[in-house]
């Protein structure tokens, strides 16, 4: 009897076992396109979901911040280090962040940070002075290659421009940045998500494989990285703000086509989604499921103009296509009424923006005359390429593209329409080796260095001068621009530059967006940046 009363009481205990794993199954699994992802629930044990799957465009290229200047590394990296300041959480306004204060002497040439105490790496080593000064002598002692960002400092170490003199240790939670020179936007830099502080014990330990392996101080840890495909981040419990992050797991999925990525998230496969075509925006409005979500418009999408290739070295061939492209028929077609026609390298919400500047009219008699007075008057064939990835200035980038080509090829350019894998195209952007080609820029700090400085100055050439454009005159009023701490005087200054970017035409700009978002209608606390990376450490469902 006694055998027989073990087995049935062991017989209970597998029913109960398997029961219970079925009702798991049932209640906590999230399909993800196919593959099912298996969020926990909430401590209290109920069912609230915890895991966020987003899903995005393209994959990130590297996972530590300060070797790419791409938005989709940014959007995870936000989450896994942390800068020693914080933007406003939809603002460029300067909070505190790894450092709770910071004294600025009178003569701008000295910045004393004061560190938060009792933070910790990933990795369970301490964050203090040391790891700063560790991170900024790395990023000052390398080159464009290596850390393309950096040159937000004026260069590095070993160049005339570089702004910072030393990084030092006072004490283990204090700072002190020297400079040679003010430079205004200074503070607005630091707080960059490219300036993630990382470990020094990490970055020892992975060396070139760190971009692979991060390790930051921030609200979510890195767990796995499948590319072209899936990031995978879960929550930091000793994170120093108690009871942050809301989330347990943060998903970053890459569907590459904008209604791939709606489909999945109308399915429940995504709980977030970026590059909503807004053709779809009433699509999405109309299903009570989900929710439009806009982002503050701070964006330039353009055509770059390498100045350095036959014919586009010549300014008037320049000239002759901005007259070329027909920017109404593309904000028409695509943008839904949420964009402006850009004339200037950076966006009118930008202090400095010159709105005097008058655009260059579509007008293909203009194009023409210029093109003969160059010595094109048959035109010239050349290759255009385009996106592969829907951005947020540019969400659907191929079909932009065929406009683009139509409109050339009435005044006699053939352009034969190009792509390669996003890492790749911003590769061979950045080594110059494209002619004429689509990009944009996402403002990082809301300054007007941070666009004009930062896309089209020499300094730039081998980071973000993807256009290779080189102007003297330019370079010293933009130099003069960020030693100058007077706002109205830089605002002076930074008009200038953009006649003279404006007479020799880089680029054609096209349009400053106001990107959208997609996300589930349980989803609250998704407050979309103007740089566009946001930490999700607040976000949660209801």
């Amino acid at each position: 009897m006694k055998k027989k009363s073990t087995t049935f009481k062991m017989l209970l205990i597998s029913l109960l076992a398997i029961s219970m794993f079925l009702v798991g199954c049932s209640n906590n699994s999230k399909e993800t396109g196919g593959k099912k992802e298996t969020p926990t629930t909430s401590s209290e044990g109920g069912s609230k979901k915890d895991t966020l799957v987003y899903g995005r465009g393209g994959d990130s290229t590297s996972l530590d911040p300060i070797t790419t200047t791409e938005g989709e590394a940014y959007k995870v990296t936000i989450n896994i280090y942390e800068t020693l300041l914080n933007y406003g959480d939809q603002d460029t306004t300067i909070n505190p962040g790894l450092a709770e204060k910071v004294d600025v002497s009178d003569d701008k040439l000295k910045y004393t940070f004061h560190l938060r105490k009792g933070v910790k790496f990933h990795d369970g080593t301490d964050f203090n002075a040391d790891a700063v000064v560790y991170n900024f002598n790395r990023w000052m002692n390398g080159n464009d290659e290596q850390f393309p960002y950096y040159s937000m400092f004026g260069g590095y170490k070993k160049d005339e421009g570089h702004v910072i003199k030393e990084v030092k240790a006072v004490d283990e939670n204090t700072v002190e940045f020297d400079l040679k020179r003010p430079q205004a936007p200074f503070l607005k830099n630091i707080a960059m998500s490219a300036f993630g502080i990382a470990s020094p014990a990490a970055i020892e330990k992975y060396g070139d494989d760190f971009r692979n392996n991060p390790v930051g101080t921030g609200p979510f840890k890195f767990v796995e990285w499948k590319q072209n495909d899936k990031i995978v981040l879960e929550k930091n419990p000793d994170y120093w703000q108690q009871g942050l992050p809301k989330l347990n797991k943060l998903i970053f999925r890459v569907i590459p086509e904008n209604a791939a990525r709606l489909n999945a998230l109308a399915k429940g496969e995504i709980d977030v989604m970026d590059g909503l075509n807004n053709s779809d925006e009433d699509t999405v409005k109309n299903n009570p499921d989900l929710q439009v979500i806009e982002r503050p418009s701070n964006n330039i999408g353009y055509i770059g103009l390498n100045t350095t290739k036959k014919p586009l070295d010549n300014k008037l061939v320049r000239q002759a296509i901005n007259h070329a492209v027909d920017k109404k028929t593309i904000i028409d077609a695509f943008y839904g009424g949420k964009a402006l026609p850009a004339k200037n390298p950076m966006p009118p919400s930008i202090e400095g923006y010159n709105d005097a500047i008058e655009e260059y009219t579509y007008d293909l008699e203009k194009a023409k005359a210029l093109l003969k007075e160059a010595g094109l008057e048959k035109g010239f064939e050349i290759d255009l390429w385009a996106m592969p990835v829907a951005r947020p200035y540019m969400p659907e980038a191929q079909k932009v593209a065929e406009v683009i080509q139509e409109s050339l090829s009435k005044v006699g350019i053939k352009a034969n329409i190009q792509s390669v894998d996003w890492a790749t195209y911003l590769e061979k952007a950045r080594k110059g080796e494209f002619g004429i080609f689509m990009l944009g820029w996402t403002g990082d700090n809301g300054d007007p260095d941070n666009f004009i400085y930062t896309l089209l100055d020499k300094d730039s050439i081998g980071s973000n001068n993807y256009a290779q454009y080189s102007n003297d005159e330019l370079h010293n009023i933009l130099i003069e621009a960020q030693t100058e701490t007077d706002q109205t005087k830089r605002n002076d200054l930074y008009k200038k530059a953009q006649e003279i970017i404006h007479e020799d035409a880089p680029w054609v700009p096209l349009v400053h967006s106001t990107p959208l978002l997609a996300a589930a209608k349980d989803v609250q606390n998704y407050l979309p940046h103007p740089t566009g990376s946001e930490s999700l450490l607040k976000v949660e469902f209801k």
